[in-house]
């Protein structure tokens, strides 16, 4: 159970613990490491990554909604965060949708609550779907993330919205931080050695680093960290290119491109954030290309049976690299993350040549 205190508001929410594995076949065997463990976010049942915001954030927010005259969501991610389809609270019906930006209409306290996902017009398929599917009135643009949530930002004043961009609302980084969590507890109470994360916003690195420090501040675990490796793609990676420049913020990426539409975030709101955890942690960020990522997805089906997003298959290529060049020892204890099933991206999938 997850609780944020607010004064004369409990709220609670289940985050519901996520499976992590073992990949011995494909990794732990043929690298010749230690053990390798995925946190496994994505299941036939389209839940994901963004939905561990749900419990969390959504349990908060229709409390302290009911206090706000004027409300607008902005939200962005990898996958298909639900804000719709969590449980609606008046006739709201919540939906963060990992790939879009996100405004809900509040302006008429007592009217039914309306939520707005502006997505890029090239995102997969199943999250439009689903975000429409769930109530939510759909706007596609033409263009990238950052320029979803400039037209929220334009329009949240005057059309009555409130901004739930991603860290603009402090509760999903609560839900997200549920991931060191739960990671510490199925290790046995210790952390791994090397955790890697795939990176376009960077809600869920943040908030895994301010987990270890909540859980070091309640004597659970030592000081004791793990390397925080951010992986992003080649066709943005603004994370990676600051970090190997030396630079304390990133500078926007042009022409963003990429597969994975969730790394396909040109300038992150928390760029600092990230930078700060990853030199904190003695680990590092590392770009893929979209072909590595592709090339990962059925050799990790085959071997483990499991049907990747491409932003877990990046964590996937970016083990590859890191334990071919030894910065990551044969001794290692490692995590990476799939934050969503493949089966959200079967349009994308489906148009590559493999």
């Amino acid at each position: 159970m997850a609780s944020t205190p607010i004064p004369g508001h409990p709220v609670r929410g289940s985050t519901s613990g996520r499976p992590i594995m073992a990949l011995l076949d494909l990794v732990g065997r043929r690298w010749a490491l230690r053990i390798v463990w995925e946190l496994h976010e994505g299941d036939a049942t389209f839940r994901d990554l963004a939905h561990r915001c749900d419990d969390v954030s959504s349990s908060v927010l229709r409390d302290r909604l009911r206090d706000l005259t004027v409300a607008g969501i902005v939200e962005r991610g990898d996958g298909g965060y639900r804000l719709t389809g969590h449980k609606a609270f008046g006739s709201l019906t919540p939906v963060w949708t990992y790939l879009g930006m996100h405004a809900m209409d509040m302006s008429d306290p007592s009217a039914p609550k309306i939520v707005h996902v502006f997505m890029p017009r090239d995102t997969p398929m199943a999250n439009q779907v689903e975000a429409a599917q769930y109530g939510a009135r759909l706007s596609l643009v033409d263009g990238l993330i950052n320029d979803c949530g400039r037209i929220i930002a334009e329009r949240k004043a005057a059309e009555g919205w409130f901004d739930l961009s991603t860290l603009k609302e402090p509760y999903r980084l609560e839900g997200k931080k549920t991931m060191g969590y739960e990671i510490t507890e199925q290790l046995g109470w210790h952390v791994p050695d090397v955790i890697i994360y795939p990176t376009g916003g960077g809600t869920g690195l943040i908030g895994m680093w301010k987990a270890f420090g909540e859980l070091e501040e309640l004597g659970w675990i030592g000081s004791a960290r793990p390397r925080m490796v951010s992986v992003q793609a080649s066709g943005c990676a603004p994370i990676v290119k600051a970090f190997e420049e030396g630079k304390t913020a990133a500078e926007p990426w042009q022409n963003a491109k990429t597969v994975a539409s969730g790394l396909r975030v040109p300038q992150a709101v928390a760029d600092f954030l990230i930078l700060q955890a990853i030199r904190e942690s003695g680990g590092t960020a590392v770009s893929v290309s979209d072909e590595a990522m592709l090339e990962e997805i059925p050799r990790v089906g085959k071997s483990e049976g499991i049907f990747f997003c491409p932003e877990g298959a990046a964590c996937v290529a970016a083990l590859r690299r890191l334990r071919l060049n030894d910065w990551i020892r044969a001794a290692d204890e490692v995590v990476i993350f799939n934050t969503a099933s493949g089966l959200k991206y079967l349009d994308v999938i489906q148009k590559t040549p493999h």
